[in-house]
């Protein structure tokens, strides 16, 4: 399975969101390949300094570099989960032949609204709230796959 995380960026959020999936994944053996891409992201640009210590944290490594949302991406992916409510609708609208698999992180995993804030420009402690935030859902998120991927 074939999962994309869409922000705004890419340099914070679905970067992050992708790192820590990875790792989640990776406990739970399931086979998946995992990318991540900004709705408004510059190619190849540097993750946030701290994304990159927040996840350090976490004994992560993040090794990133930001890269635009495409059609190519989309066509790759199985499941598309955004940080946002504004990020689906913009993708579901640039991609409309692909709407049924774009979903909310928050929709897709626990079944509601919400949206994951987003840490730009705040302080380490911010994008630290998010990681957390990020890490429990991605965990609920490798739990709901082992049981529909077996």
């Amino acid at each position: 399975m074939n999962i994309l995380f869409v922000c705004t960026g890419n340099t914070c959020r679905s970067p992050m969101a992708e790192a820590l999936f990875k790792s989640a994944a990776s406990r739970k053996k399931l086979d998946v390949s995992v990318k991540s891409a900004g709705l408004f992201a510059p190619e190849n640009g540097k993750a946030s300094l701290y994304a990159v210590e927040a996840l350090f944290e976490k004994n992560i490594a993040l090794n990133h570099s930001s890269a635009p949302l495409s059609k190519e991406k989309i066509e790759w992916a199985d499941l598309v989960l955004t940080m946002t409510e504004q990020h689906k609708f913009l993708a579901r609208q640039e991609y409309p032949d692909d709407q049924e698999k774009i979903y909310t992180l928050i929709e897709y995993v626990m079944g509601g609204n919400g949206d994951i804030a987003d840490p730009f420009g705040g302080s380490l402690s911010a994008y630290q709230k998010t990681r957390d935030e990020l890490e429990h859902l991605l965990k609920e998120l490798a739990e709901k796959l082992s049981e529909t991927m077996q």
